[in-house]
């Protein structure tokens, strides 16, 4: 079994966010940039169903160089082998695309994103990279299991569960509890040193959407504090402050 692993390289959570050129690009001076999340949880999962000779993990990441040591890291937590994108990514489309082109090729019997990555929180890649290979694409799922080359997974839907059976090649996208994310260990730390990482170019792909602006969220404002003893104040601020009553 051939599994391959989109990860994504994205700023540690208790990144203090900034952006530059008039508020159009982020600001990445001095941030400390970690692999997502939601991948570790897919990657932990293949690692799983490849254990004892089953197959192969390989990592895949749309980036330029500085995201090398984000794949290094996944190496050590235990994939096989990496290939880096030579590009910036600049939308989910243009990442789906890339990461499309590499994987028509490489003969995978399972593709496996993250749910979304915690910068953009998008969650489009995994379903667009489906539609480009023309594979069923399945959603947050929770649980996967393999008999043969069919696999039965698990997902949560409004009110329970829906369990489906898929067979190969097809592409998932992982929610919280499908694996618990792995630790590097120092023997793997030092054979992701020497685990191969190839870099291939980019393919040409059409422009579909730009980043015009960011901006900050608006800051929450003040809290007036009203004692539990003096219920008439707080009927008195609702009425006559927030206008609710």
């Amino acid at each position: 079994m051939k599994i391959l692993v989109c990860i994504s390289n994205v700023p540690d959570t208790t990144t203090k966010v900034s952006f530059n050129n008039n508020n159009t690009e982020f600001n990445t001076n001095g941030v400390q940039f970690i692999l997502n999340p939601y991948d570790e949880i897919a990657l932990a999962r293949a690692i799983e169903l490849t254990e004892g000779g089953k197959g192969t993990v390989t990592v895949i990441n749309v980036g330029l160089v500085d995201t090398e040591p984000t794949i290094r890291k996944a190496l050590a937590i235990g994939a096989d082998d990496a290939i880096r994108i030579n590009a910036a990514p600049s939308d989910s489309y243009f990442v789906a695309k890339q990461l499309a082109e590499v994987a028509k090729s490489g003969g995978y019997d399972i593709i496996m994103c993250g749910r979304e990555s915690i910068d953009y929180n998008g969650a489009q890649v995994p379903s667009m990279l489906a539609e480009v290979l023309d594979y069923p694409s399945i959603s947050l799922i929770k649980k996967i299991e393999f008999t043969g080359n069919e696999a039965q997974i698990d997902r949560e839907i409004e009110g329970g569960k829906e369990v489906i059976t898929v067979s190969t090649p097809f592409v998932v996208s992982t929610a919280e509890g499908v694996a618990e994310p792995k630790i590097p260990n120092m023997r793997g730390i030092m054979s992701a040193r020497t685990k191969p990482l190839q870099v291939v170019e980019p393919v040409a792909v059409e422009t579909l959407s730009s980043f015009t602006s960011f901006e900050m969220p608006t800051p929450r404002g003040n809290v007036k504090l009203i004692s539990a003893d003096e219920p008439a104040k707080l009927v008195e601020a609702l009425n006559a402050e927030a206008k609710v009553i």
